[in-house]
């Protein structure tokens, strides 16, 4: 069993930047691939960056391309979401989980945090 908790968030300005962790206990990530969701008010939760077990994979969302970065620290049991030039349109509770192979889909993934919002002004 992996227990996972994010934090992180808050509020931030248009075009600022915010760190995103994701802390693991119970069992090490070092086996498991990584993925980070969000989930805006209204809307359903869409996939927005994923990280293969080894690292040497990475998955992102269209709409964060370019602009969020994943990372691992095996040694830490942690995950990031580095987020940077942030827009409005990023506002919403974000969540990271953990399964056995990196994916877009949330379906492919056996354990999740309870997720920390992320609010950008404009």
């Amino acid at each position: 069993q992996v227990q996972l908790v994010e934090s992180g968030g808050g509020l931030v300005q248009a075009g600022g930047s915010l760190r995103l962790s994701c802390a693991a206990s119970g069992r090490t990530i070092r086996n498991y691939a990584m993925g980070w969701f969000r989930q805006a008010p209204g809307k359903e939760r869409e996939f927005v960056a994923a990280l293969s077990w080894t690292g040497g994979t990475t998955y992102y969302a269209d709409s964060v391309k370019g602009r969020f970065t994943i990372s691992r620290d095996n040694a830490k049991n942690t995950v990031y979401l580095q987020m940077n030039s942030v827009k409005p349109e990023d506002t919403a509770v974000h969540y990271c989980a953990a399964g056995p192979v990196a994916s877009r889909y949330s379906y492919g993934y056996d354990y999740w945090g309870q997720g920390t919002q992320v609010t950008v002004s404009s």
